[in-house]
């Protein structure tokens, strides 16, 4: 580690150039909640889309014993740098009468694509609070919508038209956030060596905060734990 820092200083390149990924994981203890199935049979569209029952996502237990669904996000430890909206866009789809994804991050400024891939008619409300909420009607299927975002806030999303139909959308001034995945992993890519706070959301189970540090070797570990006790 000296060595790596004597080179660092040597070639006249600043600490916080430097910048790795932020891995870890969140797990569940506790015994998992029993999914509430989702009744769909008030749209014929929406019932002939599934072959097998589904349910909510409002509490996901991987096999392994993790939580799928968190936001994790660096909530302090940037200093107020500002960072440009990516180019590219995040799509949110309506697809068997689901949102898909259920929980999304985006940036402030980034375009969000809202897709309806089904055959019938979807309302997306957002009830955003920091942020303009909208609240428009998708009757027809490969409508799309285009919407940007100009503050820092998580809120929810919902259809009048399906009442079971929910989901989330973190809205960042950074580009260092992540959802854990059906094996409860996440990575925060390229975040600048330094030390930070980590904040993880649940739409359940709430927050949590921790402390971590990006060394100079460009790499840090979170590990998260909720419990459904």
């Amino acid at each position: 580690m000296k060595r790596f820092l004597s080179l660092i200083a040597v070639l006249g390149i600043s600490f916080s150039a430097v910048a790795g990924d932020v891995t870890g994981k969140v797990a569940f203890d506790g015994k998992a909640p029993a999914a509430a199935r989702l009744r769909m049979d008030a749209d014929k569209v929406c019932a002939r889309a599934h072959k097998a029952p589904v349910s909510g996502e409002d509490v996901v237990v991987n096999k392994n014993g993790t939580l799928m669904n968190v936001l994790i996000y660096v909530k302090d430890g940037l200093g107020g740098k500002k960072f440009n909206a990516p180019t590219s866009k995040m799509v949110f789809d309506q697809e068997g009468c689901i949102y898909k994804p259920h929980v999304m991050g985006i940036m402030v400024g980034q375009e969000l694509e809202v897709l309806n891939s089904d055959p019938t008619l979807h309302n997306v409300h957002s009830l955003s609070k920091a942020n303009t909420q909208f609240n428009q009607a998708m009757p027809m299927k490969g409508m799309k919508l285009s919407k940007k975002f100009e503050k820092v806030e998580t809120f929810k999303v919902k259809c009048e038209v399906h009442p079971w139909m929910a989901a989330y959308i973190g809205v960042f001034n950074h580009p260092y956030y992540a959802v854990t995945d059906d094996n409860g992993n996440f990575t925060i890519k390229g975040l600048p060596a330094g030390s930070y706070t980590l904040e993880a959301w649940h739409e359940k189970y709430g927050t949590q905060t921790m402390k971590v540090t990006v060394d100079a070797a460009g790499k840090a570990i979170a590990d998260f734990k909720y419990s459904g006790k």
